[in-house]
């Protein structure tokens, strides 16, 4: 397996006939937490979708751990983790049936790694998702895509939708779980104050394109830039509300 993490060059990529990310370039070292910050609808969660190979670029190239996720999805996904915005599960499924479910599916599943990480991150197992909350369920979904060690772990808006409490929860099991590891992480957020948290080094995406990208401290300490890209996240022109289709 290659060593890099993740690499993407002149990423063009979209839906139909709209295009969302216009020549995206961006470089994920290995071993680090990049935040990827965006408003909503910039196409984080478009960039993320390339990133697995299940959306085809238009032009450019993405590759994770040297691979080419659109022709080696297979491979590429035995060593990748993903936590969708959304828990991509029935409603009546309990977190118990999802791994009994990728259990199945997953070579690299392991039952004691579910019951460490499911005390670890205080995941009811037995509770089904439609009970849980956002936070209950993206603690639930980030177990799951650990069981496996992956090597990438990709974080699709892990702590939007949830109340300051369920966040600083949610939070503190991220941090648990990344204390130590050597994994590649890519978060996607709209929020500074995650990023300052968690981040190694932080790339801001505007207008389909990464407009700034560098080591965390770049982006934290000067008052004025702080206020700079804090208007830049809150600021959401409705011509932008639609940009990005969310699967």
């Amino acid at each position: 397996m290659n060593d890099q993490g993740i690499r993407i060059e002149g990423l063009a990529a979209g839906y139909g006939s709209r295009d969302v990310l216009h020549g995206v370039d961006l470089d994920v070292p290995q071993g680090t937490t990049t935040v990827l910050l965006g408003r909503n609808g910039t196409g984080k969660s478009t960039l993320l979708k390339a990133c697995l190979g299940v959306l085809k670029p238009k032009s450019g190239s993405v590759r994770v751990l040297g691979l080419d996720p659109l022709r080696r999805r297979a491979e590429v996904l035995t060593h990748v983790g993903y936590v969708p915005d959304k828990p991509d599960v029935y409603p009546w499924m309990r977190p118990r049936d999802l791994f009994r479910l990728l259990k199945a599916h997953h070579p690299r599943w392991s039952d004691v790694r579910a019951r460490e990480l499911c005390e670890r991150l205080e995941v009811p197992r037995s509770t089904r998702f439609k009970a849980l909350s956002r936070g209950q369920g993206m603690r639930a979904m980030l177990a799951a895509a650990l069981v496996p060690d992956p090597e990438v772990l990709l974080l699709d808006e892990p702590f939007g939708g949830v109340d300051i409490a369920a966040r600083e929860d949610l939070l503190r099991g991220v941090l648990r779980v990344l204390d130590g590891a050597t994994r590649t992480v890519l978060v996607t957020t709209h929020d500074l104050d995650i990023a300052s948290r968690i981040a190694d080094r932080v790339a801001v995406l505007d207008g389909g394109r990464v407009v700034r990208e560098g080591p965390l401290d770049d982006f934290v300490g000067d008052q004025g830039a702080e206020r700079a890209l804090r208007d830049l996240l809150v600021d959401l022109p409705a011509r932008e509300a639609a940009q990005e289709v969310v699967a």
